[in-house]
């Protein structure tokens, strides 16, 4: 049972990877698959808010469940987000200052902490 645990689960998190690439390549199908009209700012808002909640739970449950160590490779796997954020807010005219003020030294804070928690 907790193989076939661990299966669906692993295939359910290379599917939501899937998702997220599909939202990035093809945005009109991705949203149409999402259940909502693709001009519906609402919604994208909405999206973020509920991903942003969830990249901080996550890892403080991997804290509460792992410990620190698993809690920094949480933490720096998490840094992918802003990352990305970064590179979005850059080819969606926002400025360069903007992407790396905010979204780059989120990422950077989140490296720093996350090696020094997953190399103690």
């Amino acid at each position: 049972m907790t193989i076939a645990a661990l299966v669906i689960a692993l295939l359910g998190c290379v599917l939501i990877m899937f998702i997220g690439g599909r939202f990035l390549l093809a945005p009109r199908v991705a949203m149409a698959g999402f259940g909502v009209p693709e001009d519906s700012l609402r919604a994208l808002t909405s999206i973020k808010g509920v991903r942003d909640i969830t990249s901080g739970i996550v890892p403080l449950v991997v804290l509460a469940a792992a410990g620190s160590h698993a809690f920094g490779w949480a933490l720096v796997a998490a840094a992918i987000t802003p990352v990305g954020d970064a590179v979005i807010v850059q080819r969606n005219g926002g400025t360069l200052a903007h992407a790396l003020g905010v979204h780059g030294v989120t990422a950077l804070v989140l490296v720093a902490a996350g090696m020094v928690l997953a190399l103690v």
